[in-house]
């Protein structure tokens, strides 16, 4: 019997997002991103599919590397115009009451003290429904545009994200006791000042001497999300992540990289079943098989070639427009998102990739495969996945907002349920629990729980050795 299928929406604060072009189609909404509207509206669909979350991507950056220029991406909208991811989450909680947030947010680019107090606000708002998509970024232009020569090698990166982790885990789970808090009208007192602790974090990288600005969250640390299937993202991932969030193309690399994400999680000393793993993942559903294909050969019409190279080149750091349409993907050694590289190269060898048919395939939907059929299809086929690859469930992109969500809860979502492989209800609490099935809080077995006493632990020892 197939397990239980977990789905989140992938998103974007921008245009388009995964399918360069298809904002031009006359039922798409997405040129409507920056409209409060356009976001509760997809919410509130999302909560009545029983989606668990809202996986919402960004960069700080921008996709110049094809052809050298940025032309391509802002002709076609290749993810430009883009808007801050974290602006919009408090008006979807709003609407929503079990609908999570995994927000991406770059540690490459903001100090984790300020950072940390933007999650505990939101985890806040949200009434512990706040998750964190850790990335460290890939593109150089961002990395330029905040004052540095460029950007730095791509382990060094994971070197200082597992330091920053180190930063946040202090600050939310070490800085606080969890009875600080008091307010106590009669005494005057809101916080008992001998119960929050300054972290005293001197390292290569930071130093945050201070205590944390927020006191705690339902969550204290947000769920934890991470997107990178490198070897070093594997590594960190198997520190780190609750959930990760993979992009393969085919059930052969995505079964290698499930495995390998599992492996790296028990050298951590934590259960590989304790972390969810999402593959990227868009379904064309309709109510036959005929209706999806009629739907699916429309969408083919709107494909910006030129706009889907430009996304490729970006995450790969190949500069695509020096390679003719025919040309064999070679696998290349690159700063960018080296996972991709390898999924579309050497990683799968019953596959050889030309650049004309890697602008196909990425011309809707991106990185991941493509689903197209009527319930019954769509959902034997992801179940084939699930069941082939030992994948948790998947970061579905759309085609065209909100008409692909639609589409999915409507004529997927009551087909898996009828089958029994996906829920009819949420569990009660905060995203935590809806996920894990346990309390809200990290698990003891998380390297960041371990911080949880930190300040306590070091203001004792200051006091015995004075």
């Amino acid at each position: 019997m197939s397990r239980q299928i977990r789905l989140n929406a992938f998103e974007m604060n921008c245009v388009g997002h995964q399918s360069p072009g298809l904002w031009a189609h006359p039922r798409d909404r997405s040129s409507q991103y920056k409209d409060i509207e356009y976001w509760t509206d997809l919410a509130k669909l999302l909560e009545r599919g029983k989606f668990d979350g809202l996986f919402i991507a960004d960069v700080l950056g921008v996709y110049d590397v094809y052809g050298g220029t940025l032309d391509h991406a802002l002709r076609h909208s290749t993810q430009i115009p883009l808007n801050d991811p974290l602006q919009i989450v408090p008006a979807m909680a709003i609407v929503t009451e079990n609908l999570g947030f995994g927000v991406t947010a770059s540690l490459s680019f903001e100090h984790p003290y300020t950072f940390a107090r933007r999650i505990s606000t939101l985890d806040h708002i949200t009434k512990g429904r706040a998750g964190w998509n850790i990335v460290t970024s890939y593109l150089e232009s961002g990395a330029k545009n905040i004052g540095l020569v460029g950007q730095s090698a791509h382990d060094d990166r994971y070197d200082v994200a597992d330091e920053y982790l180190e930063v946040c885990y202090k600050l939310w789970e070490g800085s606080w006791e969890d009875d600080a808090v008091v307010r106590d009208r009669t005494r005057r007192v809101f916080t008992e000042p001998s119960k929050v602790h300054p972290i005293r974090h001197a390292g290569r990288f930071f130093q945050v001497p201070g205590v944390h600005l927020s006191e705690p969250s339902p969550q204290r640390t947000p769920v934890l999300y991470q997107a990178g299937a490198s070897s070093r993202g594997q590594r960190f991932a198997g520190t780190n992540a609750e959930c990760v969030f993979v992009a393969t193309p085919s059930k052969t690399v995505l079964k290698k990289t499930v495995e390998a994400i599992r492996r790296e999680v028990a050298a951590a000393g934590r259960d590989p079943a304790s972390v969810l793993i999402f593959n990227l993942q868009t379904v064309i559903v309709d109510e036959t098989d005929a209706k999806a294909q009629a739907k699916y050969k429309d969408y083919l019409n709107y494909i910006s070639y030129d706009g889907a190279l430009a996304l490729g080149s970006g995450w790969m750091g190949i500069d695509f427009s020096a390679y003719a349409p025919d040309e064999p993907l070679r696998h290349i050694k690159t700063n960018a998102v080296q996972s991709s590289v390898d999924a579309f190269s050497s990683a799968d060898p019953s596959k050889v990739w030309t650049v004309r048919e890697l602008a196909e395939w990425i011309g809707i939907g991106g990185l991941g495969p493509i689903i197209v059929g009527g319930p019954q299809t769509a959902a034997d086929l992801l179940q084939e996945w699930v069941d082939e690859t030992g994948v948790d469930g998947f970061n579905l992109a759309y085609v065209v907002a909100h008409e692909t969500f639609t589409d999915i809860v409507e004529h997927l979502v009551p087909e898996l349920q009828k089958r029994g492989v996906y829920k009819t209800d949420y569990a009660p609490g905060t995203l935590r629990e809806k996920l894990f099935g346990a309390g809200p809080r990290l698990p003891d077995t998380h390297p960041g729980a371990g911080f949880r006493n930190l300040g306590l632990s070091a203001q004792r020892a200051l006091n015995a050795a004075e």
